[in-house]
């Protein structure tokens, strides 16, 4: 699993049937990076809620959360109309799991992203990373906390 201090592999994923996202789209913005198992479990989609229910504290540190799974555009979309969500989610479908993979947090055994936070910079370099175990929702506490270490260390 990529570390504080590693730059943040590109990428250009599916967020909509007809819409691709990079990540150089969003130079200059912080990035949160939530891989997640799969749309539909329960764990996964109170983690998406409440990701979406803290929004905007994440736009207050001019951050922008991007869902990521192995689930297909088609499913990401269902799953988000489904739940109101706000925030992308990024079809990490074809290559399946490439992307997960390159951040080092692709599970082989079951064919699905491990349940993984990165924070990024405004350079795309990861200032946090977390691996949760995959049946426990890691919550919003530490991408705020990295997110106001940013914050300070910027002012002072």
């Amino acid at each position: 699993m990529l570390k504080k201090g590693d730059k943040a592999p590109e990428f250009e994923l599916y967020t909509t049937p007809d819409q691709k996202l990079r990540l150089d789209e969003l130079a200059g913005q912080k990035v949160i990076l939530a891989f997640y198992p799969a749309d539909w479990s329960p764990v996964c989609g109170d983690q998406m809620a409440l990701y979406n229910e803290t929004l905007k504290y994440f736009q207050k540190y001019n951050a922008q959360i991007l869902g990521i799974s192995v689930d297909s555009k088609w499913c990401h979309m269902a799953f988000a109309e489904a739940r109101k969500l706000h925030f992308p989610l990024l079809a990490d479908f074809e290559p399946k799991g490439a992307i997960a993979r390159s951040y080092g947090v692709y599970d082989e055994k079951e064919g699905e992203c491990q349940r993984a936070l990165f924070v990024l910079d405004e350079h795309h370099t990861i200032q946090w990373s977390y691996l949760s175990p995959v049946g426990i929702n890691p919550g919003a506490d530490g991408i705020l906390d990295a997110l106001d270490e940013m914050a300070r260390s910027t002012v002072s």
